[in-house]
């Protein structure tokens, strides 16, 4: 019996974009105000309330740009859903300072901001539709070229009004509001904490910002002005021989039935004679356990990922196999999932609390949710929504965690453990940002509280009101006592 060969996904080349697809009026405005807005407004050096609010601008921006190029809007629920994962994940910027933790959201955030102008999935890759916004940014230059050639080609003069106005709009305001200021000193305070000093590299960070800005805004237009094919729900059913698939995955169950029993026994009583038969502590056989359990869950995640997208199921014995098969795979992953979290947990009370460590637990806790995604996808046998349900699941664990404070809870807990008597190290607590401020100044003794708090706050700047955060603006009202030798 021939064998039909697997579905290849390949989207086909459309003609260049920018050669069938005029550049809508109202892009190149709504580009512009949120390339200024940004610029403006976002604080690249540090996390503040300016990310979130250039993130409202390039939202508002794309939004705008969407309803007047077009009848009715092309944004659904999902569009709406990760545009607020995305601005949330920004928004911690005005409330958390470490800067390790900003970071993560950002990129969370360009991810989720990509998947809020993409929508539906289409028929390319996952990875196309988490990237699609700076890569459409990067595609769009020649259209907007093309744009903006057109419009300044235009019989009535309209691009020459819009400078005119824009220059004389800049001029009113650069006689009228140093008069003000130096009329009123009020007025005068206001100005200064607006306008930063306007040195040669503030200038070159706006250029940089307005052209980021705006070209996500016009990345955005240009990925909905002519988006890829939807794709469609329906998958063909594989048909092959299951005997490839069915072999090693049965070896694997039984391999990780093996293990799993093994942890049965050292967990009802059996602790003991392990750690005594390899002449190992309780920590390091924590360590030695878990990156190598972790290397087990990735590789058993890729290989469930793989199975759910080869594996035949055109048959209902072939359906039935992948469930039991998968399912059960998937299980016994989770009883790994959790001995690699308790071997972590064992490591981090007898030699302390990091944030490498506290990211690697956030990550296994992350698998574990894949793996009970993945066994609800089995119900139906319709994967499909699985890719992106990981990156949101994802996206949501990173804000979680920025939510609880992870640098507050790592003090916290090497605090508890040198309550306990075992050894604190405060040069460590010192590398920390502003977030730890609270946990430190309440729990910490002197003079080891000033020391800490002196070395966290050393590199702290003034912020301008686009660049205020919750943390360092509470952190600045600590009291600090008189310098004294540090332990």
């Amino acid at each position: 019996m021939a064998v039909a060969a697997p579905p290849v996904f390949i989207r086909p080349l459309p003609p260049p974009k920018s050669a069938v697809v005029p550049l809508p009026p109202a892009v190149l405005p709504a580009a512009g105000v949120a390339g200024v807005a940004g610029a403006l407004l976002l604080p690249v050096d540090r996390p503040g309330i300016g990310w979130l609010l250039s993130g409202l601008a390039v939202a508002a921006g794309v939004v705008v740009a969407d309803r007047r190029s077009r009848s009715e809007s092309s944004f659904t629920w999902r569009n709406a859903a990760w545009a607020g994962l995305a601005l949330a994940l920004l928004a911690m910027g005005a409330v958390r300072a470490s800067g390790w933790l900003f970071a993560l959201c950002v990129l969370a955030a360009v991810v989720a901001g990509s998947l809020a102008v993409v929508g539906k999935r289409t028929v390319n890759s996952v990875l196309y539709d988490m990237l699609a916004l700076p890569v459409e940014a990067f595609l769009a230059l020649p259209w907007v070229g093309r744009g903006v050639g057109r419009f300044t080609a235009r019989r009535d003069g309209v691009a020459r009004r819009i400078a005119l106005a824009v220059l004389a709009a800049a001029a009113l305001v650069g006689v009228f509001v140093p008069l003000l200021a130096s009329a009123d000193a009020a007025f005068a305070a206001v100005v200064d904490a607006m306008i930063p000093d306007l040195s040669v590299a503030t200038l070159v960070r706006w250029c940089a910002v307005f052209a980021v800005v705006a070209l996500a805004v016009a990345g955005a237009c240009y990925f909905l002005a002519a988006p890829p094919r939807r794709a469609s729900g329906d998958r063909p059913h594989r048909t092959a021989y299951g005997l490839e698939w069915t072999v090693p995955l049965v070896v694997l169950l039984l391999v990780f039935g093996v293990f799993v029993g093994v942890r049965l026994v050292v967990l009802f009583g059996g602790t003991e004679y392990v750690l005594r038969t390899s002449n190992l502590t309780s920590a390091e056989y924590a360590r030695g356990g878990f990156w190598q359990l972790c290397a087990v869950t990735v590789l058993t995640l890729a290989i469930v990922a793989a199975a759910l997208r080869w594996a035949p199921d055109a048959t209902k014995a072939d359906r039935l196999r992948q469930r039991v098969l998968l399912g059960t795979l998937s299980a016994l992953s989770l009883v790994l999932v959790g001995s690699a979290l308790s071997r972590m947990w064992t490591y981090q009370e007898a030699y302390g609390f990091t944030v490498l460590r506290l990211l690697v637990e956030v990550c296994e806790l992350w698998f574990g949710g894949l793996f009970v995604l993945v066994m609800a996808a089995l119900v139906q046998l319709r994967p499909a929504w699985l890719p992106r349900a990981a990156i949101a699941t994802a996206a949501g664990a990173l804000l979680i965690l920025a939510v609880l404070d992870p640098e507050r809870l790592i003090a916290d807990a090497n605090l508890d453990r040198a309550a306990a008597g075992k050894p604190l190290d405060h040069r460590y607590l010192a590398g920390f940002s502003a977030d730890v401020v609270p946990v430190v100044s309440a729990r910490l003794p002197e003079p080891l509280r000033t020391c800490v708090l002196r070395q966290v706050l050393a590199g702290d700047a003034p912020d301008g009101w686009p660049a205020w955060n919750l943390s360092r603006s509470t952190a600045r009202d600590v009291t600090l006592a008189p310098p004294a030798p540090c332990g």
